[in-house]
C-alpha cells in the first residue's frame, strides 16, 4: 500500500486528512517544534520528528518513507526550506514534477514559462533606474510576500530596499525581481492537471490576505503620509472567491496553455495541482504575476470541497483528497510513475 508524505506546514493538514479519506496511510514530517500540534489530528498515522526539514534529505528519513512505499506531496514550505537542487536530489518519489519546481523559484524562469503558456503579464523592469510607474519588487522563491515592497521610482526603490536590509528582512546580496504593478481585484486560480485521464479541471478561487498592506486602508491618509515603515505584504490567511460564470472559460484557457507550455518546456509537465494568480481590472481583463507549480495554501479553504468541485464530482473533494486519489489510481494501474518524479 502506498502511503501520503508531506512536511507538517502551509498545507499538511489538509493533504493527509485527504490521504486518509481516501484509505492510505498518512506520515508527516514534522519539526520538534510543531510536535503537539500535529499530535491532535488522528488522521497523521506517523510522524518522523527532526529538527529541521532539510533532514528529509537525511538517508534515515529517506529510508523510512520508502520501507513505506511513500510518495512526498511538495508545497510552498519545502520550496522555501530547501533549494533547486536539493529538492531535485530527493530519492522519494515526488508527486507532480519536482524539476518545475526550479521554475517556480526562480523569477527570471518563471517569466518563461508564463510568456511561453501567453499568459497576460505585467512588464518586468529589469533595472531600478528604469522604474517610470509604480512598481512591486519581489524576492525569489516561495517567501509568503514577506520583503516585497512597492517602489514609484529608483530613489524610493533604495530607500526602501536598504530599510528592509537594516531590519534584516533583506540580505545584501539578495536578487530582487522587479514588476509594473497590476491593479484589481486579486484572484489565485487554482487548478489540477490529470495526466492519467490528460483532464484539466478548475478547482477554485481564492485571495489572499496580506499584511500589513491590507491594514493601510483603515488609516487616514493624513496618518498614512506621516509614517517610514515599509508596509509588508506578508500572507496572513485566505478567503475564498466565485467568479462571473463569462470569466470561466477564459480561465480553462489560460490553464490549457499552461499545462501545454509546461510540457514543452520542463519534461514532464505540470502534472497535479497548480495556481495562476493575478488580478482582473476594471474591465474584467485578467494579468498574471504569479504561477504557483504545486498545490498551494488557499485551498486550505475547500478541505470539504469547492463551489467548481461541485460541478465535477457528487462527493466533497478537496484537494488533498484529489491528490490522494489520483495516487491511489496510479497505484492500482501501475502508472505511479506517470504522475510522480
Amino acid at each position: 500500500m502506498t502511503a501520503i508524505a508531506t512536511l507538517g506546514s502551509h498545507c499538511s493538514l489538509q493533504v493527509l486528512k485527504g490521504a486518509k479519506d481516501e484509505g492510505l496511510k498518512t506520515m508527516l514530517v514534522c519539526e520538534k517544534k510543531r510536535e503537539k500540534l500535529y499530535r491532535r489530528f488522528p488522521f497523521i498515522d506517523e510522524l518522523i520528528i527532526v529538527d529541521s526539514f532539510k533532514e528529509v534529505l537525511d538517508q534515515k528519513c529517506q529510508k523510512t518513507l520508502e520501507e513505506n512505499n511513500a510518495v512526498l506531496i511538495p508545497h510552498g514550505t519545502l520550496i522555501a526550506q530547501m533549494s533547486s537542487e536539493e529538492i531535485e536530489s530527493i530519492k522519494t518519489p515526488v508527486f507532480g514534477n519536482k524539476w518545475i519546481l526550479r521554475w517556480e523559484s526562480d523569477r527570471e524562469m518563471k517569466e518563461k514559462l508564463m510568456r511561453e503558456a501567453t499568459l497576460p503579464m505585467p512588464k518586468p523592469v529589469t533595472e531600478p533606474k528604469h522604474i517610470e510607474k509604480l512598481v512591486i519588487v519581489k524576492r525569489q522563491g516561495a517567501a509568503g510576500g514577506k520583503g516585497y515592497f512597492m517602489a514609484a521610482n529608483e530613489d524610493d526603490y533604495n530607500t526602501k530596499r536598504n530599510q528592509l536590509i537594516s531590519e534584516g528582512i533583506l540580505s545584501k546580496d539578495e536578487t530582487l525581481y522587479i514588476q509594473e504593478y497590476a491593479a484589481g481585484v486579486l484572484a489565485y486560480l487554482q487548478f489540477f492537471y490529470s495526466p492519467l485521464t490528460n483532464e484539466l479541471e478548475f478547482f477554485g478561487v481564492d485571495q489572499r490576505h496580506e499584511s500589513d498592506i491590507e491594514g493601510l486602508g483603515r488609516i487616514p491618509a493624513e496618518q498614512q503620509m506621516k509614517s517610514t515603515k515599509v508596509p509588508s505584504f506578508n500572507v496572513i490567511g485566505n478567503s475564498p472567491l466565485v467568479l462571473r460564470e463569462s470569466l470561466l472559460d477564459e480561465v480553462y484557457t489560460m490553464g490549457e496553455n499552461f499545462v501545454e507550455a509546461a510540457k514543452r518546456v520542463v519534461s514532464p509537465g505540470m502534472n497535479g495541482p497548480f495556481c495562476i494568480e493575478g488580478v482582473y481590472d476594471e474591465n474584467a481583463k485578467f494579468t498574471s504575476f504569479e504561477f504557483s507549480a504545486r498545490i498551494v495554501a488557499g485551498t486550505n479553504i475547500y478541505m470539504d470541497g469547492s463551489p467548481y468541485y461541485s460541478l465535477l464530482f457528487n462527493e466533497n473533494m478537496s484537494m488533498g483528497k484529489r491528490i490522494a486519489r489520483e495516487i491511489k489510481t496510479a497505484t492500482e494501474s501501475n502508472q505511479l510513475d506517470k504522475i510522480t518524479t
